[in-house]
């Protein structure tokens, strides 16, 4: 009899083994998904703020060499620049000038 109550209580432990297995297992299967998760979330938000990056540098760069090329534009002596300074230059002259030619205020009655 002893025997055939061994073999329940051994029958009874490997269940119980079993469970605390698969428990245990269930545990670090759901710990790697919120790990792997976390790093998916991680890497959308590294790609989101390099595309961020990206867009600023390169609008600042696009600035930066539209600067620089306006003032080497401004500086040159080229015929075509000249003419349009020239250009610029008779436009705001113009701008200066009164509107109304110089005279009496009220017209004669």
């Amino acid at each position: 009899m002893s025997s055939g109550a061994n073999q329940e209580k051994m029958k009874n432990r490997d269940k119980s083994r079993k469970w605390m297995w698969w428990l245990l297992g269930s545990i670090a299967a759901l710990q790697m998904y919120f790990v792997r998760e976390l790093l998916a979330a991680f890497a959308l938000f590294a790609m989101g703020f390099l595309a961020l990056a990206s867009i600023v540098v390169s609008l600042y760069t696009l600035h930066r060499v539209w600067a620089v090329t306006v003032d080497r534009v401004a500086d040159s002596r080229h015929p075509v620049m000249v003419a349009v300074r020239h250009g610029i230059y008779s436009v705001e002259e113009m701008a200066r000038r009164p509107f109304r030619r110089p005279g009496p205020a009220q017209p004669a009655s």
